[in-house]
C-alpha cells in the first residue's frame, strides 16, 4: 500500500509558456507534494517514467490573494519541481 501512496506525491505537470520553452533543454516542471525532498522526487521520476534525472530544483510558491467580481479569495500555495534529465532522455506523456 505504501508503494501506491508514493506515486501520489507527483500531482501533475505544470504546462506554461516558460515550461514549454524549457522542454527543449530537457527540463520538465511538476507540481509535487509539499513533503517531498529532491532525492524522493528524483527516484519517483525514475520509477514512474523510466528517465535518468540529472538535477532537481524546487520552488515553493506562495498563495496569492485574487478578486473575482468583487469577492476576495486566495489561490493555494504549492511546491514546484523542475526536473533536468540527462542528455538523450525524454518523458513521453502521449499514448
Amino acid at each position: 500500500m505504501t508503494a501506491l501512496l508514493q506515486y501520489d506525491k507527483i500531482k501533475g505537470l505544470i504546462y506554461t509558456e516558460k515550461s514549454n520553452k524549457q522542454l527543449v533543454d530537457g527540463k520538465y516542471h511538476f507540481e509535487v507534494d509539499s513533503s517531498c525532498s529532491k532525492n524522493e522526487i528524483a527516484s519517483l521520476i525514475k520509477k514512474v517514467f523510466g528517465a535518468e534525472v540529472e538535477k532537481v530544483n524546487i520552488i515553493n510558491t506562495k498563495s496569492k490573494t485574487k478578486r473575482f467580481k468583487g469577492i476576495e479569495g486566495t489561490r493555494g500555495s504549492y511546491k514546484k519541481a523542475i526536473i533536468t534529465l540527462k542528455e538523450g532522455q525524454s518523458i513521453n506523456f502521449g499514448s
